[in-house]
């Protein structure tokens, strides 16, 4: 025979499970049983998994605060892209450079916001008349910018505003069409003859420029970018600013 009996306790429920069986005659009254007593109510799944309430489940974050993590999640996330995209860009390709002073008027003014090829120069060499932002050879730390007037292997003469160039294609010398200058009003005498990767660079401004006539060679090395873009004056916004036709190149 088998019979269930349920009772309450301070503890719980006990649960009794008493089977009687007869094992022989006379020994009717001999009793086999099993007593098991659960605490603090287990309760049983249909899946027969007991989930105890001292292991409670996981309690869901406010959505508010869910909300918060993932803003800042998708905010590092977004600027560690950044990074990745915009440093190798702004050390090996572009990079921004603001006009400081007056020497390449009028093309160049106090203040304009352009930005810088830095990676045409690692595949071709620099051409006369070509503007070019450069690291200042007394000091590594200063930028400059100027155009080129003389080549490597060259001989320049300067004779007041009148700038000659001699080389192997012209030993006798052409004078250099220098497009749109400043012209200085001074007398001025000068003969330099460059080396191997050496250039002679010269503000538009002939004025207030403190280029190659008064401190020398700019070794190649020292020679950053090219301007490709004016952003600043918003009325002044170009590609390539103050490129010469290539007639003036020559």
């Amino acid at each position: 025979m088998l019979f269930d009996i349920f009772r309450n306790s301070k503890f719980g429920i006990r649960y009794f499970n008493i089977v009687s069986h007869f094992l022989a005659p006379g020994n009717e009254n001999l009793i086999v049983s099993s007593e098991t007593t659960y605490y603090n109510c287990t309760v049983m799944q249909e899946s027969d998994t007991p989930i105890q309430e001292n292991n409670p489940a996981k309690v869901p974050l406010p959505e508010s605060r869910q909300d918060d993590e993932g803003s800042w999640f998708d905010f590092f996330r977004f600027a560690l892209l950044a990074i990745i995209i915009v440093v190798p860009i702004r050390a090996y390709v572009v990079q921004p450079f603001i006009v400081s002073g007056d020497s390449m008027i009028p093309n160049y003014h106090d203040g304009n916001y352009l930005i810088i090829d830095e990676i045409s120069y690692r595949f071709e060499k620099p051409k006369r008349g070509e503007v070019i932002v450069f690291r200042f050879p007394r000091d590594p730390s200063t930028f400059l910018i100027k155009r080129i007037a003389g080549l490597p292997n060259e001989t320049i003469q300067i004779e007041d505003d009148t700038v000659t160039i001699i080389n192997s294609e012209h030993p006798d010398g052409f004078v250099w069409n220098q497009g749109v200058i400043t012209a200085t009003g001074k007398k001025t005498e000068l003969t330099m003859t460059l080396g191997e990767d050496e250039y002679f660079v010269l503000g538009d401004n002939r004025n207030e420029s403190a280029d190659s006539r008064l401190w020398g060679r700019l070794p190649g090395k020292y020679i950053t970018g090219r301007p490709i873009l004016r952003l600043f004056p918003l009325t002044d916004i170009a590609i390539f600013p103050g490129r010469w036709p290539e007639t003036a190149n020559n």
